[in-house]
């Protein structure tokens, strides 16, 4: 069996969980892309999508790609689905939130997050939604600092407040990737700074997945969760499940990308005792996202320029060839987030000073994962 046929089984899971809201109303003319096999997604469009300002792509209108539901944004990074279907997107650039829309509806700036600073790979790295978001409304979100690497926490048009200061900050490998575990704990990953030291110290947070509470504070005897690590640039579980495997892409500049399982206590350094579950070619890497279902795991590649496919069983072992999609459509692909509906949110990252942006870059796409068919999966 095809592994596009079987994540589109596996994909079925994430759509049933996500039944039983109201979901999204569009207000505008939304239409899913019907997805040919890997790694092609679509035939080409015989008009190039509509060029806008910032944040004001030119959403709703005929003739435009489908798959592009915003354009003209600064390095889009993190990105969370909200219930009704929309998301808020942030830019590691520039530190703004965007309201951006499935049906293509021009996008609606919220807010800037202050205090970020970009200076080498830093700046706004993640997004996550508070457990409690719809009696709340808090949004945390990872940023880097002139002085560290922190966790913040704020309502929609509000001051951060911090919630974990103190994460070592350098000119390379800053990290920056939060997830909500089912049980409401923020896991938290970082990077090593360039300095692989610290990250197999104990005491220091950089090069680790921490895992905390929604104030900030050490679940367990110490927020270190597991160490070892290079530089986390994406954690993902499937939400269906809670007793799901937590995965988290780790990046590299001088070898294989990983993605791995992460255990408590586990060590993914070296000497290491942890595998990874998958090692990225660093032509086909870069990986900066990934999206979990039940079995299967989706990535994001930034040098790669593609979607690739994983299936996992349940033994953590990838089964299976690995299949791509959108390779090359795009351009640079970063964050990757699977809505209820099972379509994939993802960000290209073309303004980053490494891609070769289009005049309508960045951009926040939307599609239906492809099966072996051709069709969609849902």
């Amino acid at each position: 069996m095809r592994t596009s046929r079987l994540l589109a089984v596996l994909l079925t899971g994430a759509v049933l969980a996500g039944c039983g809201n109201d979901g999204y109303h569009p207000a505008g003319p939304f239409r899913p892309l019907p997805e040919g096999a890997p790694p092609e997604v679509g035939p080409p469009t015989s008009q190039a999508p509509v060029p806008g300002d910032p944040a004001q792509p030119g959403s709703g209108q005929d003739g435009g790609d489908p798959n592009v539901v915003a354009s003209g944004l600064n390095v889009p990074t993190g990105l969370v689905v909200l219930t009704d279907g929309s998301a808020i997107v942030g830019e590691r650039e520039t530190g703004r939130l965007l309201h951006v829309f499935p049906d293509r509806s021009p996008a609606r700036e919220l807010m800037t997050v202050p205090g970020v600073d970009t200076t080498g790979d830093g700046g706004l790295l993640g997004l996550a939604l508070s457990p409690t978001y719809l009696e709340d409304g808090l949004l945390y979100a990872y940023l880097s600092t002139a002085t560290d690497n922190r966790v913040v926490r704020f309502p929609l048009g509000g001051t951060p407040n911090p919630v974990l200061t103190g994460i070592p900050r350098g000119e390379t490998d800053n990290g920056g990737a939060l997830l909500f575990g089912a049980d409401g704990t923020l896991f938290v990953g970082t990077g090593d700074t360039g300095n692989p030291a610290l990250a197999r110290d104990p005491n220091s947070l950089a090069g680790k997945v921490l895992r905390i509470d929604v104030f900030g504070r050490a679940v367990g005897a110490s927020p270190v969760y597991s160490r070892g690590h290079r530089d986390i640039t994406a954690l993902c579980q499937n939400g269906a499940d809670p007793t799901a495997a937590l995965y988290a892409t780790d990046a590299t500049l001088d070898g294989p990308d990983e993605l791995n399982a992460i255990t408590d206590g586990g060590n993914y350094g070296a000497p290491r005792g942890t595998r990874p579950v998958a090692e990225i070619p660093a032509d086909e890497g870069g990986l900066g996202g990934c999206a979990a279902a039940t079995g299967g795991v989706f990535l994001g590649a930034m040098d790669g320029e593609r979607v690739r496919t994983l299936v996992v069983d349940g033994t953590g072992t990838v089964t299976g060839k690995p299949e791509d999609f959108l390779t090359g459509q795009y351009g640079r692909l970063r964050t990757v987030v699977l809505d209820p509906q099972g379509a994939l949110w993802i960000t290209t990252s073309n303004r980053d000073g490494i891609g070769t942006p289009g005049g309508d870059d960045d951009k926040v796409l939307r599609i239906q994962p492809p099966t072996s068919t051709g069709n969609s999966p849902l």
